[in-house]
């Protein structure tokens, strides 16, 4: 059987807590698993969060870190935004910045999905992405 050519899925993450830090760590620590399984290589690629040591302390050295979570929703490089801040005011406009770069974007945000859903979903169907949660 021809086994075909692996493609990267590039991910920005915003938000390096709990669920951020579980999160990187499932990716990484299973990506020969996720690979071998999709044929789809995840790379997280950049991690966004407010304090950048905490962050530097728990990635890769090949990750790039910042705080500017607007850095990471408008990298030409990221594939799917992982958002994982909370709240719904920044959040909100961090994943609409994502949809209107035309990058996917997955949420573990509850209340910004019950609050703002519909315009999030109708962005994502305007611009041709994905919105997972």
């Amino acid at each position: 059987m021809k086994q075909l050519e692996s493609r990267v899925l590039s991910v920005g993450i915003l938000g390096l807590g709990t669920v951020g830090g579980g999160t990187y760590r499932v990716l990484t620590r299973n990506a020969a698993e996720i690979t071998r399984r999709s044929g789809v290589q995840i790379k997280v690629l950049q991690v966004a969060d407010r304090n950048i040591e905490h962050a530097k302390a728990n990635v890769a050295a090949d990750v790039a870190v910042t705080d500017d979570a607007f850095a990471v929703v408008s990298n030409p490089a990221v594939d799917v935004v992982v958002e994982l801040i909370g709240g719904y005011t920044l959040s909100k406009e961090l994943v609409l910045k994502a949809i209107a770069n035309k990058k996917h974007v997955v949420t573990a945000n509850k209340a910004l999905i019950a609050l703002h859903g519909n315009e999030i979903f109708a962005a994502a169907q305007a611009n041709n992405v994905i919105v997972a949660y």
